[in-house]
């Protein structure tokens, strides 16, 4: 199952999937691989506890082969057990592992995880120069621009240049301040506003490291215009909302032909996945909500969202209730619908 080692620079980035609790599940993005071969995916946050005492392992770790280029996200501050996680990721074949130093919830701040480790450069240093000594894949960092009080430039370059200096090369910056006292996660996700221009003059004074951008971004017109100051994008509530707007990115980022030229060529695309989950043992309902949101707009949409909430959830449910929920969009309406260009 291993891949070939990748680098920070062999490894294109230019475009990924924001790492979601709930939602970026090795089911969504097995349905992603539908409408973008190219875009880097990204598990959910997996804490160094549940890789090292859950059981069994392949439910924290367990991806198809079809989701590379996949990075896995790590939550964590022990060197030790986060190097042994990377080394654990890179074993089962993952492309990058990536610390999350960017989650705001009290929950993993009480086990100091996420954007309260920014008040801890050394920490992060110290973590990031375990795992880069325990495995070849690249190591990166996923954080905010700043936590509470940081409001200045000077703060988040002492970060950055904390861990760059333990041999970090890849940031992802969420353009937002977290402030962990106050704001609930969903309310640190909108309420500080967004602040692209930290990020680009960060790329400015850091040309060598590779900066990247997350946080706000709705389509693939933001997309470019953000990909003139910083080397990569990175949208994540709106890639899962509307799933469709991922299946214009490998030819407008990456000059490649795009996987599906019609919704109803991306929901059959899935199906060999779906027969494959089926006979693992998953639920149907648990594989296919991630997909409801694919015809959204359509003539049908709503018809096929409530076929499947009404029956996917069925004792015994299988391919025919996604086949039959499939019937209930007009055929016309399915292939003339293309991924706009800027949405």
């Amino acid at each position: 199952m291993p891949i070939t080692p990748l680098t920070p620079t062999s490894l294109d980035r230019t475009f990924s999937i924001a790492p979601m609790m709930d939602w970026t599940t090795r089911d969504f993005r097995a349905f992603a691989r539908t409408l973008t071969r190219q875009a880097l995916l990204y598990t959910e946050m997996v804490t160094t506890g549940a890789i090292l005492h859950g059981s069994p392992r392949s439910r924290f770790l367990g991806y198809d082969e079809i989701e590379h280029p996949l990075a896995l996200q790590l939550g964590g501050s022990d060197p030790g057990e986060l190097a042994e996680c990377a080394a654990i990721a890179e074993q089962w074949g993952y492309d990058e592992v990536n610390l999350n130093v960017g989650c705001p919830s009290d929950r993993v701040q009480n086990n100091l995880i996420g954007a309260c480790l920014m008040a801890y450069p050394d920490k992060v240093a110290a973590a990031v120069r375990a795992m880069h000594d325990a495995v070849s894949i690249p190591v990166t960092v996923k954080c905010r621009i700043g936590i509470d009080d940081q409001d200045a430039d000077a703060d988040l370059e002492r970060f950055i240049g904390s861990v760059a200096d333990a041999g970090c090369e890849v940031f992802i910056l969420h353009a937002r301040k977290a402030w962990l006292q106050g704001l609930s996660p969903k309310q640190n996700r909108d309420v500080p506003p967004l602040d692209y221009s930290r990020v680009y003059r960060l790329k400015q004074s850091r040309p060598t490291l590779h900066i990247g951008l997350n946080g706000g971004l709705l389509g693939l017109k933001d997309c470019r215009e953000h990909l003139a100051h910083v080397d990569s994008v990175m949208i994540g509530r709106a890639a899962y909302q509307n799933p469709w707007l991922l299946a214009r990115v490998d030819s407008a980022l990456y000059g490649q032909p795009d996987p599906a030229i019609s919704r109803r060529d991306a929901a059959k695309a899935l199906r060999p996945y779906i027969a494959r989950r089926l006979e693992e043992g998953a639920r149907l309902n648990h594989i296919i909500r991630h997909v409801l949101g694919l015809f959204q707009g359509c003539p049908g949409g709503r018809r096929f969202r409530r076929y499947l909430a009404e029956n996917a959830h069925r004792d015994g449910a299988g391919l025919e209730v996604f086949d039959e929920a499939l019937a209930q969009v007009a055929e016309p309406e399915i292939d003339e619908q293309r991924a706009p260009q800027t949405a």
